[in-house]
Formats: C-alpha cells, structure tokens, sequence
C-alpha cells in the first residue's frame, strides 16, 4: 500500500505515452487479474485495448510522487458515438430509449484502479475528475456497462435481482439487453430475497453508482472474452438529490 494520504493529478490523456499507460494497466487489471481478453490485446506488450479507444477520452489518475497512472477511466460523448457510427455498449444493449430522448449523454467504461490504491482515495479523485468532465460538457445522462466477475448467473441470482427488483431503470431510461444475449436478471422473488448477501456480491463501482441514485436496465450480458457478467448502469442527473450531487461534486 503506498504512503498514507497520496496525492494525484486527473487528467485526460494526451500523448500516445498516457494512453499507453492507461492500457497497461487496464491489461494488468482485466487480464492478469480477472482473465479477460480481447481480439486487439496486445500481450506481448501488456496492453488491453481496443477499436474504440481512439474515439474515446481516457481519464487517468496519476500518483504525484511515482508518476504512475494508477485509475483511468474511459469517456465516451455522444458526439463522439455519432462519428463512431455507435455506443461501446450498443452490441450488448438496446440503447434506442436513450439514444432517441434528446438528452445528452456520456458513455464510462473500463473504469479500474491500480490494486495498490484500492480502497484509498484514488477512485474518489477520479470522480470529482468526472464530475468536472460532466459539468463542463452539460451531460445529462452517464451510462455505461459493468461487471461481475465470472459469468455463471446462477452464483450471481441474488445480485442480479436485488438490482432487478430494487434498482430498474424508469421508462424513459430503461435500456435492454440485445435479444439474443438477454439473461434474465429476474431469478429470485422478491420475497426470496437477501439483501445483506445480495449487497457482499455487488462490485464497489456498482455500488457506487447506487448510492449516487443510479438505475440498471433490465436484462444481463455474458461476456466470455472478459469472463464476467455486465449490467447496464444509468445514471440520471436531474433525478440525483441534492444530497447526491454534493457527493457526486465532492463538496
């Protein structure tokens, strides 16, 4: 664990080095911990990337004493979706309830943290970071896929229908699996349910976007190349409380 109290610069990746740097350790992190993979990994050089990354912005997180980019995050506009021709995400979900609503909108995704700095204050700075990005571009909606290790839904039904039951998205935001992907996230009734042992599943950013007020769209994904199972994750800015925005603005 490194010193007590590090201090870290966010910001967005600006040379082929930073970006380098944020695959290198999106590789360490989805790779060599969880087992992923990837059409465009590069393991020789020990890098997770792929088509999408040009198009996205990468925020990194960089411990001022090493240098190092210990968090990233990866930003994707709407503007930005429209050049790409689609949304990351699109393959897995629906996004036409989201993509219709005029709103705009922000895509996260591969958002992780150097092992070393979990738990610390690195993820925090890497969302005030976030909220920055957000404030300054007007965005409207966040939303973006995350995952739970492994891809057995079954270990995973109480979770999964915790979020199902407790956390849907409205109408207007709720997205859905693709039909041909959807796993059904409604496993265990409601009255069925553990709420103390669904929580000790669900991952710390998924977590995270709860307590911000977030929603889920309805139905799960596998993905095999990452060996987890993903959610979509909505967040809503005009229905964040006020409470919430001071929070999510670090105030």
């Amino acid at each position: 664990m490194p010193d007590a109290g590090p201090s870290f610069t966010i910001k967005l990746a600006q040379t082929e080095d930073e970006l380098r740097a944020a695959q290198r350790l999106r590789y360490d992190v989805f790779v060599r911990e969880l087992g992923g993979g990837g059409e465009m990994v590069d393991h020789d050089a020990g890098l997770e990337r792929d088509k999408f990354d040009p198009y996205f912005d990468h925020m990194l997180a960089i411990d001022d004493l090493t240098g190092e980019v210990v968090g990233v995050y990866r930003l994707l506009p709407g503007e930005r979706a429209v050049e790409l021709g689609q949304f990351y995400s699109e393959d897995e979900y629906d996004l036409t309830v989201l993509k219709q609503s005029g709103r705009k909108l922000l895509e996260l995704g591969r958002s992780c943290v150097h092992r070393d700095y979990r738990g610390g204050t690195a993820m925090y700075h890497l969302w005030n970071g976030l909220a920055a990005y957000v404030n300054e571009r007007d965005i409207e909606v966040l939303f973006g896929v995350a995952s739970f290790h492994g891809t057995d839904v079954q270990e995973l039904a109480q979770p999964l229908s915790m979020l199902h039951h407790n956390h849907l998205a409205p109408p207007d935001l709720r997205v859905r699996a693709q039909p041909e992907v959807f796993e059904s996230m409604d496993l265990v009734a409601p009255a069925d349910l553990d709420r103390r042992a669904a929580m000790v599943q669900v991952p710390a950013l998924i977590k995270a976007y709860l307590r911000l007020g977030g929603f889920v769209g309805e139905g799960a994904f596998i993905d095999h190349s990452f060996n987890t199972t993903d959610v979509c994750l909505i967040l809503d800015t005009a229905r964040m409380n006020e409470r919430q925005k001071r929070i999510y603005g670090g105030a």
